[in-house]
Parts: C-alpha cells; structure tokens; sequence
C-alpha cells in the first residue's frame, strides 16, 4: 500500500498509516484528510500539530482522546472541552485518524477514552 505524492510512492501500513514519519509534509496530510473526506481547518490543524509534537518530543506519546481534550481546551481558550467536539474534527477517533493524517505510527494503545 501506498500514498501518492507528487510521483513519489510513499509507503503506508495496510491500516493506511506512513511507515516512514520523515516523509510527513502538509501536504501528504491535505490528501489523507480528502481520502477520508475530511477538509482540514485551523482546529484540526492544533490537534494535528500538537499529536506530532507529543510524539516526536515527548518519547513517542500517543495521547488519548482525554488528553487531547485538554490540550485543545488551553490551545483554544476553553474552560472545558467535551471531546465530541473533537469527534466531530475527527469523526473515525480523534487520536487514530488525526495521527494518520499526522503521518504518525498507529497507535498502540487499546483505545477507550
């Protein structure tokens, strides 16, 4: 399996994620979102960026939709944020589907909120 991107194959796991994070660019992301009929707006972009920066700063972390909630609610200004907000950014799992469109690996985790 694989991505197209300019010419250029890149390489996916058969569960649609980037095998090789370094080939990650915006680019690659605005035709994952597309693929998953997703249209990437400023919101989606903080969760995004903020599931890279966990993962490739902070030992591999991987946050649950919990975490993620609190994270956006400071990024955001919110008191609180209920994570169907983030269902409705994300609607196949905010921590799954916007770290493969992160180019990040699957996650690990068992799920669960």
């Amino acid at each position: 399996m694989g991505i197209n991107v300019n010419g250029i194959e890149l390489e996916t796991t058969p569960s649609g994620f980037l095998v090789n994070i370094q080939e990650w660019s915006e680019e690659l992301a605005l035709i994952i979102a597309k693929e998953e009929d997703i249209e990437l707006t400023e919101k989606h972009w903080d969760v995004i960026k903020f599931l890279r920066d966990e993962y490739i700063n902070n030992s591999g972390n991987q946050p649950n939709t919990r975490n993620i909630a609190k994270a956006m609610a400071s990024t955001w200004g919110e008191k609180k944020l209920n994570a169907k907000v983030l269902y409705d950014l994300f609607p196949g799992n905010p921590s799954k589907q916007g770290g493969r469109i992160g180019g990040l690996p699957e996650s690990r985790r068992k799920g669960g909120y």
